[in-house]
């Protein structure tokens, strides 16, 4: 959980609350601070009231993203911190095409883990 720059924040389209991620899985939002703590989501304090946030991109409905806890450790893995992942995340690349996380939300986690797994070598 960490203070979020402009830049990175500039890259990534909408963010969501804690609360607002819990009310659409429909549980409490500890457990929504537990996925942050666990890795499988990416939390990160900004606006004025510097509240915890998560991109939108990386809900589906009422579930994380298939693939999205997968990638993160692998980018863990390769010691990138929430800002890199993030950066590399919403930065776009024209050979998926469009961005790592909207590869992730169209179901096309595969390619994106590659990509990850690349970072390494």
């Amino acid at each position: 959980m960490t203070e979020i720059d402009a830049k990175i924040d500039a890259l990534v389209p909408a963010w969501l609350h804690l609360p607002d991620i819990a009310e659409m899985f429909d549980i409490e939002v500890t457990r929504v601070r537990q996925l942050v703590k666990d890795g499988q989501l990416i939390a990160v304090r900004r606006g004025e009231n510097r509240a915890l946030q998560v991109p939108a991109a990386f809900i589906d409905g009422n579930k994380v993203v298939k693939g999205l806890a997968g990638t993160l450790t692998l980018l863990r893995d390769d010691h990138f911190t929430d800002e890199e992942m993030l950066e590399w995340l919403f930065t776009p690349d024209p050979s998926l095409p469009g961005t790592p996380a909207q590869a992730l939300s169209e179901n096309r986690g595969t390619e994106v883990k590659r990509r990850a797994q690349a970072l390494a070598v």
